[in-house]
């Protein structure tokens, strides 16, 4: 089984035979681990012709290379680059891994947590101008349904929505707001993008056990990133929203980034226990991203303890008893 068809089965719902499938939104040691910057916008101004392709094709053969070294099922590589260069970027990287890894790209058009330069007339606004911003989220909603299609016509298989709603002390709009200004939209946008044939993955970070029900509500196929960070366990996910959803993460971005490989392995553990693997659809990987300085020995802890819990049926080691 590759593993993009290991992915296939987490996303619909299944258990694959096999390790569970793994990725990560941002993978920012590519420097230290193969020896070249990942190819990013700023790289390419005022570079065209021969050698911006040149540029494109060593950079996807890196991601092949390096995706293929560490199991990754999903290509999340390209996001930093314009759309029609990520469209290159596809077409050379098939090249060198196949089809045996799945091609991503992030879109999104709900709005999340505004910036703190700007929250206040954003709070304002949903009271004073409510029709308004209604009709401005379903634009925006239309805009990424448009720019879905023209990904799927490039080849990529899963979209996967990043706008964030959440503060590690819950959403900043209440439930309710939330149920008028956001889930009918990300209904609506889950809905487009899966008609396109794509899966639909949410990321969002904090703690978004207040919404959960809502995100769930929407239809989408898998939820990212289950921040230990804002408290949210995976074990307490999962037990509310069945074996069938898949949960991607949840292996605490703060012990990968400062703690010890005996504490990432433990909260990989964790997860791999309570997320998936024998109790329902998972896909294994940090509750955020792999970040420039953490330490290489961190994310090996964690990949080790895949290889270690093993797939369903095997005899796993014992998960330590909570995380938080």
């Amino acid at each position: 089984m590759t593993p993009r068809e290991s992915v296939i089965i987490a996303l619909e719902g299944g258990r694959p035979e096999g390790l569970p499938p793994h990725f990560e939104l941002v993978y920012k040691r590519s420097l230290e681990f193969y020896g070249r910057e990942r190819l990013e916008r700023p790289a390419l101004e005022g570079i065209e012709g021969d050698e911006r392709q040149r540029l494109l094709r060593d950079n996807a053969k890196m991601w092949a290379d390096i995706y293929q070294q560490l199991d990754w099922s999903i290509c999340t590589g390209f996001w930093g680059l314009e759309d029609e260069d990520q469209f290159r970027s596809f077409e050379y990287f098939r090249e060198y891994a196949g089809d045996t890894i799945m091609l991503s790209a992030t879109i999104d058009g709900t709005i999340g947590i505004p910036t703190g330069r700007n929250m206040m007339d954003a709070a304002m606004a949903l009271f004073d101008r409510r029709q308004e911003e209604l009709d401005a989220r379903e634009r925006r909603v239309d805009d990424a349904i448009a720019r879905a299609e023209r990904f799927a016509a490039e080849g990529i298989e899963i979209a996967i929505m990043c706008a964030d709603y959440c503060f590690n002390d819950g959403p900043w709009l209440s439930p309710p707001m939330f149920a008028e200004f956001v889930t009918p939209f990300l209904k609506r946008q889950v809905e487009g993008f899966q008609a396109l044939g794509l899966y639909a993955a949410k990321h969002t970070d904090g703690d978004i056990m207040p919404i959960l029900d809502q995100l769930v509500s929407t239809g989408i196929n898998a939820l990212h990133s289950l921040d230990p960070m804002a408290g949210v366990d995976i074990r307490e996910v999962r037990a509310q929203v069945g074996p069938e959803l898949c949960l991607m993460g949840n292996v605490n971005c703060a012990l990968v980034h400062a703690g010890t490989p005996e504490e990432v392995y433990r909260s990989a553990l964790y997860c791999l226990a309570h997320g998936g693997v024998e109790n329902g659809a998972y896909v294994f990987c940090t509750s955020n991203c792999i970040f420039e300085g953490v330490p290489l020995e961190n994310y090996a802890a964690m990949l080790q303890a895949r290889r270690d819990y093993g797939p369903p049926g095997a005899e796993h080691p014992a998960p330590p008893a909570e995380m938080l």
